[in-house]
């Protein structure tokens, strides 16, 4: 059997997959450590994730007695910064991928590679991306000008998920796909970047060593062993990012396979042959999960959440298939009414963490229901930014499959058909990351000879939703009105 486990931002699943590509056995455990001390930060305490690591890899495995467990993949929330001492010690909490303090030190950054555009296109060509608040260099550089007396004690950076397998296994490691997020890795030739390390002023000696997704980078310590209920020595996989994993998950694979989740963020991920660069930084370009491959990605970074955020606001405690029922008898186009998604700033296409929410074109005669499909729309509006991207940079789209909560409601599945104008797949069981970590360690361990035979294993499509002509009619009028919005907005802030 493989275990996958998936360190979220909310908590923290592991899963049992047979070499079958089943799901056997799962479980979750909350986190309890967010923190936001001031408006726009973010942070959380590494101890709390392994806390519920071990829960819920215990939980797991005792669904399933005496279960033997081949190897271990990982994933987790992407971008966020842990730093540790010489002895491993946490030395702060970590500031996560949702931060959005940093941009002084996004500006500083572009500054030393040349200032301005410049500045922004040289980064680009070196990590195939702009400096962004999301990113872990970024969060570094605040420590280093707020918390000089943290920042020179740091002899180890690690990501979230990597943190935990520092403390499953004793091992600094990190994968490709991860790495691309911490704008210290030249993604073309998947390796580190010494040249923005040096300009950074961050010693290489503080980052992991890098690997290959499915490649056994550790092993289960005897320590770990005693705390997980995993024989020493279970052989460890480097892993991926929540991204990465996730697309494995889904099958997302060969060039031309793209994804639409819609999670808390919402992402449009695009599996690409070589690293295609937006001159601008508007998608990010990382590499994939799968050895020799890249993807591009563009993100929403208030999704799900701004679903969220309308019910807990104004109809709390409502279970949300009552609260959306009513809005599928509204019609394509909430007769007018938009939504702009900004709850967190925007990083795709406007790279903008001051962009601000708006519920646009309110008439007398809107109800709820308006409201609720509005917020639907406008978070397909906005994933449909990044398709739009695409064609632009000659990106191809072959087929497009639905995950996270957003595959799961017919409504939100015909909305995301219908605005991005392609016929979409629902999977049999999208089981996120934790299920394609699952599948990393699988091939790690030699049950598959490679993804491309672990996902025909384990991943099959339940139902293709074409677009509705007259909808697509509809939506290609107001999607116009929505792009016109942002900039129309852009400096109207109280």
């Amino acid at each position: 059997m493989f275990l996958g486990l998936d360190i979220g931002t909310g908590g923290t699943r592991a899963v049992l997959v047979s070499p079958a590509g089943e799901l056997v056995a799962s479980a979750s455990a909350e986190h309890e450590s967010f923190r936001s001390p001031e408006p726009g930060w973010a942070e959380q305490d590494p101890h709390d994730w392994w806390r519920a690591a071990q829960q819920a890899i215990r939980e797991t495995l005792a669904q399933v007695p005496g279960v033997k467990i081949d190897a271990v993949g990982l994933t987790g929330q992407m971008h966020g910064a842990v730093m540790l001492s010489k002895d491993g010690s946490v030395l702060r909490p970590s500031l996560i991928w949702c931060d959005q303090r940093t941009q002084p030190q996004c500006d500083w950054l572009h500054e030393q590679f040349g200032g301005g555009e410049a500045g922004r296109e040289k980064l680009i060509e070196l990590t195939a991306n702009p400096a962004l608040p999301n990113f872990t260099l970024t969060k570094l550089l605040w420590v280093r000008d707020h918390e000089p007396e943290i920042f020179a004690r740091i002899a180890h950076v690690l990501c979230p998920k990597d943190y935990v397998r520092f403390r499953m296994t004793g091992t600094y490691a990190i994968d490709v796909q991860e790495a691309s997020g911490t704008l210290l890795l030249d993604v073309a030739h998947r390796r580190w970047s010494s040249e923005v390390a040096r300009v950074a002023g961050i010693p290489e000696s503080w980052l992991p060593e890098v690997f290959e997704s499915p490649e056994v980078c550790a092993h289960i310590s005897a320590e770990a062993a005693q705390l997980l209920g995993i024989p020493q020595g279970t052989p460890v996989v480097a892993g991926a990012g929540d991204q990465g994993a996730g697309a494995v998950g889904m099958g997302i694979l060969e060039p031309g396979s793209v994804s639409a989740t819609i999670g808390t963020s919402g992402v449009v991920f695009a599996a690409t042959a070589a690293p295609t660069r937006d001159p601008r930084g508007r998608l990010h370009t990382f590499c994939h999960a799968v050895p020799g491959r890249w993807h591009v990605m563009g993100v929403t970074q208030a999704a799900g959440l701004s679903l969220r955020w309308f019910r807990d606001t104004f109809s709390p405690c409502v279970d949300y298939n009552d609260f959306t029922t009513g809005a599928a008898n509204i019609p394509a186009g909430s007769e007018g009414l938009l939504w702009t998604p900004y709850l967190l700033g925007e990083r795709t296409p406007h790279l903008d963490p001051e962009a601000r929410a708006a519920f646009v074109g309110i008439h007398a005669n809107h109800t709820r229901d308006h409201f609720v499909r509005a917020v639907m729309e406008g978070v397909a509006y906005s994933l449909r930014d990044t398709f739009t991207l695409f064609a632009e940079l000659g990106i191809p789209v072959k087929g497009v499959r639905l995950g996270g909560g957003g595959a799961r409601g017919k409504l939100w599945r015909q909305i995301q058909a219908d605005i991005y104008n392609h016929t979409v797949d629902v999977l049999t069981a999208e089981e996120g990351g934790a299920f394609g970590a699952a599948l990393l360690a699988g091939v790690g361990a030699g049950a598959w000879a490679n993804l491309d035979e672990a996902c025909k294993a384990g991943i099959h499509v339940a139902q293709q939703i074409p677009p509705q002509p007259a909808a697509v009619e509809r939506y290609e009028r107001a999607y116009k009105a929505f792009r016109a919005v942002y900039p129309a907005l852009k400096n109207i802030h109280a």
